[in-house]
C-alpha cells in the first residue's frame, strides 16, 4: 500500500484556503487536473455530510465522478473527507483525505495526506491530478483575495 503526501504554501490566509476547499462554487473553479472543468460540484461540509465532484475533459475524452463524505470538518485548520471514483473500472477504491491548514505569517502551509492506494503508480498518478489542482487552487485564491 502506498500513500501520498503534498506539502504546499499558499500566499492566502488559511481562511480562505479552507473556503476554496469547502464552497462548491470555488471548489469548482480549480478541482481537477489542467484540461478538466468540474461541471457539477456539490459540498455539505459537515461530518457525515457529502461532496460529488464531476470532471470532464473534452480534449481527452474523459468524464469522471469522484465523491465521498466528510468525516472531519474543523474550520480553518483541518479537513477529513472520504475518496472515491465513481468509475466501475477503479482499482483504487476508497481513499481517506486528511488536510491540515496552518498560518504560516499570513500564508497557508497545506499538508494534504490522502491513503491507501493499491500501488505506486496509482499513488503517482493522483500526485500529479492534485498537484496540477493545486497549480490552479493557486491561482484562484488570488481572485478571491
Amino acid at each position: 500500500m502506498s500513500e501520498l503526501t503534498i506539502v504546499r504554501v499558499f500566499d492566502a490566509p488559511r481562511e480562505l484556503v479552507f473556503r476554496a476547499w469547502t464552497d462548491p462554487a470555488h471548489l469548482a473553479s480549480w478541482f481537477g487536473p489542467h484540461g478538466f472543468v468540474a461541471s457539477e460540484t456539490s459540498t455539505d461540509p459537515r461530518p457525515g455530510g457529502t461532496w460529488h465532484s464531476r470532471i470532464t475533459s473534452t480534449e481527452q475524452g474523459v468524464d469522471r465522478q469522484a465523491s465521498g463524505v466528510y468525516r472531519e470538518v474543523s474550520a480553518p485548520s483541518r479537513l477529513v473527507f472520504t475518496f472515491r471514483w465513481q468509475h466501475p473500472e477503479d482499482e483504487v477504491g476508497e481513499t481517506l483525505v486528511t488536510i491540515d491548514f496552518a498560518e504560516l505569517a499570513g500564508k497557508t502551509s497545506m499538508t494534504f495526506h490522502q491513503a491507501p492506494f493499491p500501488n505506486e503508480a496509482e499513488r503517482d498518478g493522483h500526485s500529479d491530478g492534485w498537484q496540477s489542482g493545486f497549480e490552479d487552487l493557486d491561482r484562484i485564491l488570488e481572485d478571491m483575495k
